[in-house]
């Protein structure tokens, strides 16, 4: 699989497994087990996910070097500030059992998030995270956390495939050197992504199916993806997309499909801003 190098000089592959709406223990650990097996070595969770626990014990039972695995996890809203963050974290790395994080997002561009990332950059510079990032950061805030830090965000995690492709976002993640990584990059199976005539038709062409044509577009442009499923089968099928290459018609035709706004969730609302504000993941 292919790496990508961040702007602070460590590679991570550009293809990952997220867990994202799998809280059940048991079945989470299973997934995150069956997607090591399957080649799978960055896993993407988060605090707000209630599943920390058992990707820790999935990675520790896995039987994989832990240098080897990736691992991110997220602070929610209900945890931004300072002194806050420096209580989630530590929660978070006991829950998942680890001594370092590879990557520390913030979830959401809400709350005091500066607070947080003051936090943060002290945990980088002890070792204790490898890479700090964002989700969700529109391209103005991107740019404001970037000109007021000494540390900038690797990665901005955002909402990213063909019905809702940001192109002028990718560009100024590029111009900030922040790398762009897709959250439901098969549009969570929506829309009648898997059913669209554009995609079928490529699909045929190169004898993939069109979830592999949709995964494989976002990485041509450089976007890294973290598919979720809790089925083998499928997380095999997600993998298996390194052995062909699209063509500047296919990339035409897919630009086409691009609505320009999110069917999943309105950032620019101030209705999502009060229900992501509001939302608690604990006591």
């Amino acid at each position: 699989m292919k790496t990508i190098k961040l702007n602070n000089g460590f590679e991570i592959p550009m293809e990952g497994f997220g867990v994202f709406q799998v809280p059940n223990h048991d079945e989470c650990r299973k997934a995150v087990l069956n997607a090591i097996e399957t080649g799978y070595r960055y896993i993407d969770t988060a605090s707000a996910y209630l599943n920390e626990e058992a990707v820790g014990k999935a990675v520790k039972e896995s039987g994989v070097r832990r240098e080897d695995i990736f691992i991110a996890t997220k602070l929610w809203v209900q945890d931004a500030g300072y002194e806050n963050t420096k209580r989630a974290f530590e929660v978070s790395m006991k829950k998942l059992g680890l001594d370092y994080l590879n990557v520390y997002l913030l979830h959401q561009a809400y709350g005091d998030y500066y607070g947080s990332w003051r936090a943060m950059e002290e945990f980088y510079k002890e070792g204790r995270i490898k890479a700090l990032g964002v989700c969700n950061f529109d391209s103005l805030r991107l740019v404001d956390l970037c000109m007021n830090f000494e540390v900038k965000p690797v990665i901005d995690q955002v909402e990213l495939h063909p019905f809702f492709q940001r192109q002028e976002l990718i560009e100024v993640m590029k111009e900030y050197d922040v790398l762009p990584q897709a959250w439901g990059p098969l549009a969570e199976a929506g829309q009648g992504i898997f059913e669209n005539e554009v995609l079928l038709k490529i699909a045929k062409k190169y004898n993939k199916t069109a979830a592999q044509v949709i995964l494989r577009w976002n990485i041509e442009r450089g976007v890294m993806i973290i598919p979720k499923t809790v089925h083998k089968n499928r997380m095999e099928e997600n993998i298996n997309i390194w052995d062909f290459k699209l063509d500047k018609e296919d990339i035409e035709s897919i630009a086409k499909l691009d609505i320009g706004y999110s069917k999943i969730i309105d950032h620019t609302s101030y209705k999502t801003a009060k229900f992501l504000n509001e939302y608690k993941i604990h006591n």
